[in-house]
């Protein structure tokens, strides 16, 4: 891990990230029971999500932490439980939930991914977040009507997705723009639709967004995270100039 990820996480969440790769930066060594043919994939939109699924999407590991506030806290214990519990073999890729989520919560999940990636020289996919929140609604409820997949972004709002089914590669379709609604307009932003608030993500569901992605050959979103809403604390502009 190199200095420029380091100053992009709080100063707990480079301990963790430190550990995972190994002291001084350095990638840690390939075991024998390592995982497998396998994708990783790390959210930290809402809570903590960690989980490791094979080539066909089936979760082979999982771990989670509701917390929306602890993500520095949990995510390397989260990491170090899927790898134990995956099997053996070698991780290909990292897929990396890229929110909507607050700001400092979603970047400590997106520099966990980049730096593990990073370590391990595999690719990062990015996929949104809500992508996987709407394939767990399509598999557990399989809903014949768009239908819109809500979450928290605190301060009174939620952001708002709305899907229409699977397209040809088995992603969810994605019809209107992913939006930041204060939260007493959202039921008249819906319009009737039906609605899904999220409080959870799995990450099993977001290995699955991946694999398809990968077999597809799409790129879901970009590298920069779905934020929706700027931090607030900014850099300072230069100091104004004072005459004499």
């Amino acid at each position: 891990m190199n200095a420029r990820t380091c100053l992009s996480v709080s100063e707990r969440s480079c301990g963790v990230l430190r550990t995972i790769l190994g002291k001084r930066g350095k990638p840690a060594d390939k075991r024998a029971d390592y995982p497998g043919e396998v994708i990783l994939a790390v959210d930290t939109s809402l809570g903590s999500a960690v989980a490791i699924v094979d080539g066909e999407g089936r979760t082979l590991a999982d771990a989670s932490s509701p917390n929306p506030l602890g993500h520095a806290e949990v995510i390397g214990g989260l990491l170090e439980q899927v790898l134990a519990g995956a099997g053996s073999g070698q991780i290909t890729h990292v897929v990396e939930g890229m929110g909507p989520g607050p700001f400092t919560g979603l970047r400590i999940g997106i520099a966990t991914a980049r730096a593990f990636a990073l370590g391990r020289g595999v690719p990062v996919v990015p996929a949104p977040s809500h992508f996987a929140a709407a394939l767990s609604v399509i598999e557990a409820d399989a809903p014949a009507t768009p239908f819109a997949i809500v979450t928290d972004a605190r301060r009174r709002e939620v952001a708002i997705s709305v899907f229409d089914g699977l397209d040809a590669d088995g992603i969810p379709q994605l019809t209107t723009t992913t939006v930041l609604v204060p939260r007493v307009d959202a039921e008249a932003h819906l319009d009737g639709i039906r609605t899904f608030e999220i409080a959870a993500l799995d990450g099993g569901a977001l290995g699955r967004i991946g694999v398809r992605a990968i077999a597809a050959g799409r790129e879901l979103t970009g590298a920069e995270p779905l934020y929706l809403r700027q931090p607030d604390v900014t850099v300072p502009g230069a100091p104004k100039r004072v005459g004499l």
